[in-house]
């Protein structure tokens, strides 16, 4: 696009008046307002938008009825050695430090270990961290199908006994902004300061 071109297209957009000042001071202070997050930005993806699963009071839960607040997503398991309590603590470390901004934050944990996770296990794994963390259940099928529209991993690695097999999966966080948006995937281990910084960042978008 040449200089005359361009000049046409910001006048059609914001009238001749505001054009003089978008080629200057205007330009810049866009870039100044966007949030430099510490996260991957996803904001636009076309995947991981919206899931429809049963939580641990038998109710459909679906990121509408979160609406409002920053959603924090993640999948794991009850039984993680390591990974997903890590995760769930930094989390509850994370609401602590937004402040009144707490109840403003929705975890929510979606098990890769249906077979074992029952509405009991995980009210009381959740319970463990924050009682109003929110974990889902999905059936197997509900499992395939949303690990594959959200690009997660996951696999069963056999034990000892039937009942003694650990899941692999992925280990990072999907976030939401208040209106139910994709925005964020924030890697496991990135720190509980990080997290706070961009959910505030989300909290004045």
């Amino acid at each position: 696009m040449n200089k005359r071109n361009a000049i046409k297209w910001i006048a059609a957009g914001a009238g001749w008046t505001a054009a003089a000042g978008a080629l200057g001071l205007g330009l810049a202070g866009c870039s100044e307002n966007k949030p430099n997050f510490n996260a991957v930005d996803l904001t636009g993806a076309d995947y991981a938008r919206d899931f429809k699963l049963t939580d641990a009071d038998g109710k459909e839960r679906t990121l509408a009825d979160f609406k409002g607040k920053v959603v924090v997503l993640f999948f794991g398991y009850a039984q993680c050695p390591d990974v997903c309590p890590t995760t769930m603590t930094e989390m509850a470390q994370v609401k602590q430090e937004l402040g009144k901004d707490g109840d403003k934050l929705q975890v929510v944990f979606v098990t890769v270990d249906p077979a074992r996770d029952t509405p009991a296990v995980m009210k009381a794994y959740m319970g463990a961290f924050d009682p109003g963390f929110v974990a889902l259940i999905p059936t197997p099928e509900q499992l395939a199908a949303i690990a594959k529209d959200f690009k997660v991993y996951y696999k069963k690695v056999e034990g000892k006994t039937p009942t003694s097999y650990s899941m692999d999966h992925s280990a990072a966080s999907y976030i939401y902004d208040t209106q139910g948006r994709l925005r964020l995937y924030a890697r496991y281990g990135a720190g509980v300061a990080p997290m706070v910084s961009d959910i505030q960042a989300l909290l004045k978008s």
